[in-house]
């Protein structure tokens, strides 16, 4: 019986691992949120780096995280790099593109925990006085990322992130908007 269970163990993990090494290798994440403002106000607050602490989930994570800025204060080449806790590692983002009110896209790379380089989108879509905002990030899993996909459901964890995200936004640019002015005198 344990001459059984010792060949077993070795067996799993063989089929643990051609399994993993089976699954896709590209990922995407997407989540959306409407957010209570038009398309130039939000685009505003995710098109400068400067204003992500408000809003960010992953500051909220570790508030004493090392930040640092480079290039113009927002647009093409505004960068980011950050450096914390275990919860949010070490990386740098850089916007790509930025098409004002219509979208964003940002190289971002992890250092630590895991390497990687992603490509991390925002659109906006007005509908009405508000916009629909999709934020997206894609990439390429490493064989690690592909066996940490198996033992955690990667979009779960990080698309709850998101959508933490979009609520803070919404959040911030609700709190930033005017008074409703239709009161009469």
């Amino acid at each position: 019986m344990l001459k059984l269970i010792l060949l077993a163990i070795p067996a799993l993990l063989v089929v643990f691992l051609v399994v993993a090494a089976l699954q896709p290798t590209d990922f995407r994440i997407s989540r959306s949120g409407t957010i209570a403002a038009p398309p130039p106000v939000v685009f505003e607050q995710v098109n400068d780096f400067h204003k992500w602490n408000d809003w960010s989930p992953w500051a909220k994570m570790d508030p004493n995280a090392k930040n640092s800025f480079e290039g113009p204060q927002s647009g093409v080449g505004a960068g980011f790099a950050w450096a914390g806790n275990s919860q949010v590692g070490e990386g740098n983002m850089k916007i790509t593109e930025s098409r004002p009110s219509d979208l964003i896209l940002i190289r971002l790379e992890f250092i630590k925990p895991f390497a990687g380089v992603n490509t991390t989108e925002f659109t906006f879509k007005p509908e009405g006085d508000k916009t629909a905002v999709t934020w997206t990030m894609t990439g390429k899993n490493s064989f690690m990322g592909k066996v940490m996909g198996l033992i955690m459901n990667c979009d779960k964890m990080i698309g709850g992130q998101f959508e933490k995200g979009l609520n803070n936004l919404n959040a911030i640019v609700a709190a930033k908007r005017p008074a409703d002015s239709t009161a009469r005198l």
